[in-house]
């Protein structure tokens, strides 16, 4: 395990559009640096992974998607519920060819729209198989990173043992969820929150993490993204201070673009002090936290490897 990210398998959460995709994808290469093997999973159906690294729509397959120096690897999976079913089926029940006559029915759509907690028990059961399955007493993950749904609805896909309660009493299923709740309620679980500095995303990485410490299910780090630069220092800019920088830029100092500048300044600054609480309120949930940087010209490789740079790097201790 990576000293900097003490588990095995990272559910990393976030309201949507807060970029957990990306997140996601960095932490996969922050630890498979040192010539670790780690798997990138999706569960959503977005495909959200494979254009981040430029390779074909991933397939219910674990393909390779990246090396890192040392000889890491990154492979990715996306899960998709009806596969992990039949897949469970044949497992559990024998039922290969005769499961896959009930997929071309539609028997086994039906079976996850009428039983949604089946849907995430079959989802987080592959998630848990991957992270434990080893060859020859050798984990063949080092590292397992699940890029898990929002955390509008994180507390209901991770609890699956309450989802499965509803389902079946005794059996494979039941089984098996236990096997993944223990999982998910063990230390080699961790579930990294993404939030970007707006109330929103704020606000419901605050409830995500209450709701996931009253199930008992462990957190890990507070991941800032897409954070804005300081650009300005000091007080507020005066209009003679801009005409000079302006003058000396060779640029044009009318009034008007005066004006607009002082007013962009002012409202820059009212951002950063927004900022700067929200920031506060983050540290104050006692997480580890991390700041990652906005991106303005969009997510390449190049720049998933600074942001996995900065991901290797030790977490900052929370308050208390």
């Amino acid at each position: 395990m990576n000293p900097a990210w003490p588990a095995r398998l990272h559910v990393v959460t976030g309201k949507g559009g807060a970029g957990k995709t990306t997140v996601a994808a960095a932490l996969a290469l922050a630890l498979a640096a040192g010539g670790q093997r780690v798997l990138l999973v999706e569960v959503e159906g977005r495909q959200g992974i494979a254009p981040l690294f430029g390779v074909d729509p991933l397939p219910y397959e674990e393909r390779p998607v990246a090396v890192v120096p040392g000889g890491g690897e990154v492979r990715a999976l996306a899960v998709d519920a009806e596969e992990a079913l039949l897949e469970y089926l044949a497992m559990f029940y024998k039922l290969g060819a005769a499961g896959r006559a009930l997929g071309k029915i539609g028997a086994i759509d039906f079976a996850t729209t009428i039983a949604p907690g089946l849907r995430d028990v079959l989802l987080t059961g592959k998630v848990k198989e991957a992270t434990t399955r080893a060859v020859g007493g050798r984990h063949v993950y080092q590292a397992v990173v699940l890029d898990a749904p929002p955390t509008g609805r994180i507390g209901r896909f991770l609890n699956v043992t309450a989802e499965t309660a509803r389902l079946a009493k005794v059996g494979p299923i039941k089984t098996q969820s236990d096997g993944v709740s223990a999982l998910l309620r063990s230390p080699m679980t961790a579930v990294h929150v993404v939030t970007l500095l707006e109330e929103m995303p704020v606000q419901e990485t605050a409830d995500a993490l209450a709701e996931l410490t009253r199930l008992g299910i462990p957190t890990g780090r507070i991941v800032v993204n897409a954070a804005h630069p300081p650009l300005l220092t000091g007080g507020r800019p005066t209009a003679t201070a801009i005409r000079k920088g302006l003058a000396a830029a060779g640029l044009a100092s009318d009034p008007a673009t005066v004006s607009a500048l002082r007013a962009e300044a002012d409202a820059h600054r009212a951002r950063a002090t927004a900022e700067a609480g929200l920031r506060a309120e983050l540290a104050g949930l006692g997480q580890p936290m991390i700041e990652l940087p906005l991106l303005p010209d969009g997510v390449d490789r190049a720049s998933l490897d600074l942001l996995a740079a900065m991901l290797a790097e030790p977490p900052a201790a929370g308050p208390g």
